[in-house]
């Protein structure tokens, strides 16, 4: 049986997912740290993009002041990148070639446990629209920026997808689960 893969993304209404430090002001309360704590729940491999991975290897293996940290030191963790090379240390290793090949062989694989990506947005783009995750959560804040990369930009062709799931917070956030929708 195939092995999961997810991604969660914090975005504002207007669809911004750059930087969500941001934007998130006060709008990350209880509910939405257990939410994330179900979503991280049972995963032991990470799929990531290569600056992401840069500045999470910079910060996390030395902070583990808080539960993300007892959760993606030790994770194993696949970075697509085309410039990194040879040895990885922070229990990771490079994705060369076509990540979304390489995505479903390792939801394909015996392992055990699921499989999120964490990003970056091309990295979760790419992927989520390769038919390489099986549910995309959004966490939309109640805010908006005029600038920031947005995970569907003007790139993207129209693509419909299936809403599994919802959920409004008491901090004010939509926080939507989508499938693809295939047709």
């Amino acid at each position: 049986m195939p092995r999961t893969v997810t991604a969660h993304l914090f975005s504002t209404v207007n669809g911004v997912a750059e930087s969500p430090h941001l934007f998130q002001f006060d709008a990350f309360g209880d509910v939405e740290g257990e939410l994330m704590g179900r979503s991280l729940a049972g995963v032991t491999d990470v799929v990531m993009g290569r600056r992401l991975w840069q500045e999470w290897s910079q910060y996390w293996p030395s902070n583990t002041d808080d539960g993300f940290g007892d959760f993606i030191n030790p994770v194993r963790k696949h970075v697509v990148a085309t410039t990194l090379t040879g040895d990885l240390d922070w229990n990771s290793r490079a994705v060369h070639g076509d990540p979304i090949a390489y995505t479903k062989a390792l939801a394909s694989s015996d392992e055990a446990g699921g499989i999120i990506v964490a990003g970056g947005i091309e990295t979760v783009r790419s992927l989520f629209l390769g038919g390489a995750i099986d549910t995309l959560t959004l966490t939309i804040h109640p805010a908006v920026t005029g600038q920031g990369r947005r995970l569907f930009d003007d790139t993207v062709p129209v693509t419909r997808l299936n809403l599994l799931d919802h959920t409004i917070t008491p901090a004010g956030n939509a926080v939507l689960t989508y499938s693809l929708r295939h047709a």
